[in-house]
């Protein structure tokens, strides 16, 4: 190995050194938005709800209207799959108006007072534990059953709470004109009993909630479960008996106070995006809250979706792909209330309708998104350009999971595949590698000879190069291209929530953090040092000392990796020590020897 190709590899493991370093400061100490203390208190199921319920399914001061659909021509001018700016966001019917308390009178009276008991339906399948509000049909609580938070305890993920600091919470409902009654997310509806459960009856469970104004105009808010799914349908069946056309438009809204952990290196969660995001019918978006465009986002959109996103986990709403929606975002502090609200509808006296949308309530699993919608798979977050590469390496680890039924060894398998593909290159590599072990003591002889004539030293190590038929950089080269491969393997482990807390060998008993022994750093260690004694050694002492620490300083920065990273990295170096092994051996068999000057 001359200087240029040492330097080659001195500058790779600086650059890397150096975004790892990055990144951690900005997660540690960069900028992060204040939180704000949000009124109300933690409601838990079965307990009086009257001022943690009230506060997060009604709304606090942030939120509260409910959204009025955009005029006809506004939704008719929004072509598919296609976004059109708008001056301003559509009209709200302000939560204290007559059509809030007409709406809520109709179905049983004041809401504060009926929110005390039986306010909330409780729905358990198995893997959603589930309160919805009787205030509108807001979903409460989501409980991950299968997903602990600590791997070996029995507390699940709870992804929405109506707790006052840290809610998050869905509404959805539908409105009218203003000054008309409609089942908004203000009104009480009614149930005919306070638990649901999925059972061993059925693979499928429906949840009716019903609302009347009164007049001969019926709704039934319809939550449909399914066995294994976190798809929640939400369908609206609407009975018009009244003498008159009802007017209503769907909406949905996701309403969190989105605080964001104090983020570090040692915590592997605090590195996904935390935050609101939408597609716009051609490609996905995340929205920043400190971004002034982002949080007066106000646009009409067919054939898109709006989702509330963090490490693992995730909220959407999908609505109708046959009509445009208005899609907002209102920011306040930490909170952020990411809106859609549909075209306004017409039933005819006497007439019915049912309307039907999607919610996903759950773990970013990518089988479970892609038949909603299209891009939906994008909230796992893999990056913008690392995509490119992590998805198709995620669908092949998915495939080799099932066959074999464990991902450490899905990893292996799959670095030894890739390692198939690119043997060409590394085997032209390695030969370039072999007979520059055997040049050594040549190229070392013409450095002492011209060690004062740097332009005829360069001269005749290009010369020798030339006779030998030897590439210095094609030792590089497997390197530079293994760079994009590992990130997107880093990103992969780090968002993908499959491998989440999933099993290896051993004391491996979760690949997505780091080993808690740092039995796989200390073997990589090794791993690499062997690799580095079967190379050519630098001539320089300076570089061959660097060289020589520089496996150890990689396992300490890799021990705080996802285990599973760790693991691909030193099966991958393994198996570069076999090739090159078998390389250095048939090179050294074949006789090879530096030709005469």
């Amino acid at each position: 190995m001359n200087n240029s190709n040492a330097r080659v590899f001195l500058w790779l493991a600086l650059v890397l050194a150096l975004w790892l370093n990055y990144e951690t400061w900005l997660k540690d100490y960069g900028p992060k938005p204040e939180p704000v203390s949000v009124a109300g208190a933690s409601a838990e199921r079965g307990g009086n709800v009257d001022n943690g319920a009230k506060s997060a399914a009604a709304g606090s001061a942030f939120g509260s209207d409910i959204p009025r659909a955009a005029p006809a021509a506004t939704n008719a001018s929004a072509k598919a799959g296609q976004g059109t700016a708008t001056p301003s966001a559509p009209a709200t019917i302000p939560a204290a108006n007559d059509a809030a308390k007409d709406a809520s009178a109709a179905a049983g009276g004041d809401v504060a007072n009926n929110m005390a008991a039986g306010s909330t339906v409780h729905v358990h399948t198995d893997v959603l534990d589930m309160d919805i509000s009787l205030q509108g049909g807001a979903l409460l609580r989501a409980e991950l059953l299968q997903y602990p938070q600590i791997k070996g305890q029995v507390a699940p993920v709870r992804l929405l709470n109506s707790d006052g600091a840290g809610h998050y919470i869905i509404r959805t409902g539908l409105s009218g004109p203003a000054n008309a009654a409609a089942p908004t997310h203000l009104a009480q509806l009614n149930s005919a009993q306070q638990d649901y459960s999925l059972g061993n009856s059925g693979d499928q469970l429906r949840v009716p909630l019903t609302w009347t104004d009164g007049a001969g105009v019926s709704v039934t808010k319809n939550y449909i479960f399914r066995r294994g799914q976190y798809r929640v349908d939400i369908q609206y069946d609407i009975q018009n008996n009244s003498a008159a056309p009802w007017q209503f438009a769907s909406y949905a809204q996701i309403l969190r106070d989105n605080i964001v952990p104090k983020r570090s290196m040692f915590n592997v969660d605090s590195y996904s995006f935390k935050g609101p995001a939408y597609d716009d019918g051609m490609k996905y978006q995340k929205l920043s809250l400190d971004s002034t465009e982002d949080a007066n986002l106000s646009r009409d959109i067919q054939g898109g979706w709006i989702a509330g996103m963090e490490h693992h986990f995730v909220t959407a709403v999908v609505p109708l792909t046959d009509a445009s929606y208005h899609y907002s975002l209102a920011v306040q502090g930490t909170e952020y209330l990411l809106s859609i609200a549909g075209p306004l509808r017409s039933i005819a006296p006497g007439a019915s309708e049912s309307v039907k949308e999607t919610l996903f309530v759950g773990p970013k699993l990518q089988r479970q998104l892609a038949p909603i919608a299209e891009r939906l798979p994008y909230l796992t977050d893999y990056g913008k350009y690392l995509g490119v590469l992590s998805r198709p390496l995620f669908t092949g680890l998915d495939l080799v999971h099932r066959a074999v039924n464990n991902w450490g060894l899905a990893i292996i398998l799959v670095t030894f595949l890739l390692k198939l593909v690119f043997y060409p290159l590394s085997e032209a590599s390695g030969k370039s590698m072999a007979k520059m072990r055997v040049l050594a003591p040549r190229i070392k002889s013409l450095q002492e000879t011209y060690k004062d004539e740097k332009e005829q030293l360069g001269k005749k190590m290009m010369e020798l190069y030339q006779k030998e038929k030897v590439n210095p950089l094609a030792g590089c080269l497997p390197m530079l291209i293994q760079m994009p491969v590992f990130f997107a393997f880093y990103w992969m482990l780090l968002e993908s929530v499959e491998m989440r807390q999933a099993p290896f060998f051993g004391w491996i008993t979760d690949i997505s953090s780091k080993d808690p022994y740092y039995i796989l750093p200390a073997i990589m260690a090794i791993a690499m040092f062997v690799q580095y004694k079967l190379n050519p050694a630098p001539p320089d002492p300076i570089q061959a000392k660097v060289f020589m620490i520089l496996p150890l300083v990689m396992s300490v920065t890799f021990a705080f990796f996802p285990a599973g990273l760790v693991l691909y990295w030193v099966t991958n170096t393994v198996l570069s020590i076999a090739q090159q092994w078998n390389i250095n051996r048939r090179i050294e068999a074949s006789g090879f020897k530096p030709k005469p000057a």
